[in-house]
């Protein structure tokens, strides 16, 4: 879900760009040459260079090509704070969805409420915008909307409704899926359900 975003915040900026898959079971030596450290995708080489992590990506993004649409905010503020949700969703949403869909029994309950309170959370900064941008599409909405394409798993495997619990955060959601650099971006749902119930299988939980 994470390289999602790298792929929206080069589509929403225009600029064209070379693609590649990476077998995280038998990792390149591009990949192992260009992020040493992590060993992890995504990563952008820009004129040789590689950036790593996907929100800091998309932030590098967004000041090399400044004469496009900007992603973040222009004030110092707005700009924190667009970092602090973005922050946010990584620490609150990874952990708890994994549980949700890959946990069981009490692990699983912990899950899906750490999960609910979070997009709760997150549904309460929303408001009544369209975007977390505004109105367009902005960084936050750029690093949240991968997590979208796991959603029916979610529902399906924790046996919840994230529209019943955030009618207002799956709303903003459908909005960016009608732009065309997200629905080229975003995994399938029926895709991820699929590749859930394959991992599941393999855990030993189904």
């Amino acid at each position: 879900m994470f390289g999602m975003r790298v792929r929206i915040a080069l589509r929403e900026k225009g600029i064209e760009f070379e693609y590649r898959e990476e077998d995280l079971r038998n990792k390149s030596e591009l990949l192992l040459k260009m992020n040493p450290v992590h060993k992890k995708i995504p990563v952008l080489i820009h004129n040789g260079r590689p950036v790593c992590e996907s929100s800091i990506i998309v932030q590098y993004i967004d000041e090399v090509w400044n004469d496009k649409v900007p992603l973040l905010p222009t004030d110092p503020y707005q700009r924190a704070q667009a970092r602090f949700w973005v922050d946010f969703i990584d620490k609150k949403l990874y952990d708890a969805g994994r549980k949700v869909w890959a946990g069981k029994g009490e692990e699983q309950e912990a899950g899906k409420k750490d999960f609910i309170e979070s997009i709760k959370v997150l549904e309460a900064e929303l408001g009544d915008k369209k975007f977390f941008g505004g109105e367009r599409i902005g960084f936050v909405d750029v690093c949240l909307i991968g997590f979208y394409s796991w959603f029916s798993a979610f529902e399906k495997y924790g046996n919840l409704s994230i529209e019943a619990e955030c009618p207002k955060l799956i709303a903003s959601a459908k909005r960016c899926m009608e732009l065309e650099s997200v629905a080229k971006s975003v995994a399938e749902q029926d895709k991820i359900c699929e590749f859930v119930g394959e991992m599941r299988k393999r855990f030993g939980l189904e």
